[in-house]
């Protein structure tokens, strides 16, 4: 059935991206998703843990082990809320700041490996049509 081709394929292409990009963060002592987490923290640093986990699609006890590694490795530091000492703020050290270019280059290169020999015009087609399927699996099941 083209069905089970078409997720077996999905299931194919998940695992082997997320290999290659495991061995490409690797030589930054970066696991796949530390990125997500960095890269949202070039966009805006500064945000709640809880915040973080909400733009990550993350439960927030996974977010915490996150950031304790990145913590661990000097890429980013925490500090309470000035106006609600419950809440904490996650900030770059400079080590973090200075991952983004070199991590956007990871991104680059993989991205343009997946999409070598697609046409400009079915890059296109493929980003809708992998919207639209993100947007059917994200759909609750009520």
């Amino acid at each position: 059935m083209i069905e089970d081709e078409i997720r077996m394929l999905l299931d194919k292409i998940c695992a082997r991206t997320r290999r290659n990009y495991s061995e490409y963060l690797r030589q930054y002592n970066l696991h796949v998703g530390q990125d997500h987490a960095l890269r949202q923290l070039w966009m805006e640093e500064g945000i709640t843990q809880l915040e973080l986990s909400k733009r990550m699609g993350c439960e927030p006890p996974t977010t915490t082990n996150m950031i304790k590694k990145l913590e661990e490795y000097g890429l980013v530091y925490r500090k309470g809320d000035s106006e609600d000492g419950r809440v904490s703020r996650v900030y770059l050290t400079p080590e973090g700041k200075a991952l983004q270019k070199p991590i956007q280059e990871v991104w680059k290169i993989q991205q343009e490996k997946m999409l070598e020999g697609i046409l400009p015009e079915e890059r296109l087609l493929l980003r809708r049509l992998m919207q639209q399927i993100h947007e059917n699996i994200s759909k609750s099941h009520d």
